[in-house]
């Protein structure tokens, strides 16, 4: 039996959930190990935990974990019974703290990530500064909403959890960015984007502004995004279609110069 370890790792990505058949639902979650290597955590079915074990992006965590067996090298099943919550890593002086904890990580190109992980395995987790943001993407999702299954999952309590008073929001629009990655071959990348961030806006917009929504929701995450912020895209691999890769979070620090990592 394979044991479990105890890690302590600094939340930097958190999707939007999925139904989960193990847990209700759940959300792709990872971050850096204090040895300051990635790190994947799934299940996290963040809405079914205790609250003092919900933990927010930037935060450190302590936690009991099991390599997990989808193939990933960076993926741990873990135990949510066993988080413990500490201490957040801030925003002061642009951002500087979180810079130098994701500085050894990145890469200068989505598709040297992608080499990467082709010619040794890994890395299935990565962090680059795309070269040139095109524009935002929205389309509406090939489902509107979750399908009778997927519902049945959301609605249905397990052994050892209830599901929520209220199921999870399908949201009903895929959001892609078109970017070039910097690369000297690169021919420009249309990649989907599941942050939990998206999804979020989108959902309080929509109470907000109605069918307007589009607007404040283009302006956060593609105008600023483009000219605002120095935004780098955290991606991932897709344990179903390894050889996917989707942008999984955002990491928006404010312009500086000279270049925020040099």
């Amino acid at each position: 039996m394979p044991d479990w370890v105890k890690k302590r790792a600094l939340i930097t990505v958190r999707t939007y959930p999925v139904p989960s058949a193990k847990s209700i639902e759940a959300s792709c979650t990872a971050g850096v190990t204090d040895a300051g290597e990635w790190i994947r955590l799934f299940p996290v079915p963040y809405r079914l935990m205790d609250e003092e074990r919900r933990f927010s992006k930037w935060q450190w965590i302590e936690l009991s974990l099991l390599k997990a067996s989808d193939g990933r090298p960076e993926s741990y099943k873990i135990n949510p019974d066993s988080i413990t919550v500490g201490e957040s890593v801030g925003t002061k002086d642009g951002w500087r703290a979180r810079r130098e904890i994701l500085e050894p990580l990145r890469r200068p190109s989505l598709c040297q990530i992608q080499r990467e992980r082709d010619e040794h395995g890994s890395p299935t987790l990565g962090i680059f500064r795309p070269h040139e943001i095109k524009r935002l993407l929205i389309q509406p999702a090939e489902e509107a909403g979750w399908t009778p299954a997927q519902e049945s999952i959301l609605k249905q309590d397990t052994l050892f959890q209830k599901a929520p008073e209220h199921t999870l929001e399908k949201i009903p629009f895929d959001f892609r960015y078109e970017f070039r990655c910097g690369d000297a071959d690169c021919k420009w990348h249309t990649m989907l984007c599941t942050d939990w961030e998206m999804g979020e806006a989108y959902r309080r917009w929509r109470r907000e502004y109605g069918d307007q929504w589009e607007a404040a929701f283009r302006n956060r995450f593609e105008k600023e995004m483009i000219e605002k912020y120095d935004t780098h895209f955290f991606v991932g691999t897709v344990h179903q279609f390894p050889n996917a890769w989707i942008i999984v979070g955002l990491f928006y620090p404010p312009k500086r110069e000279p270049d925020l990592f040099g």
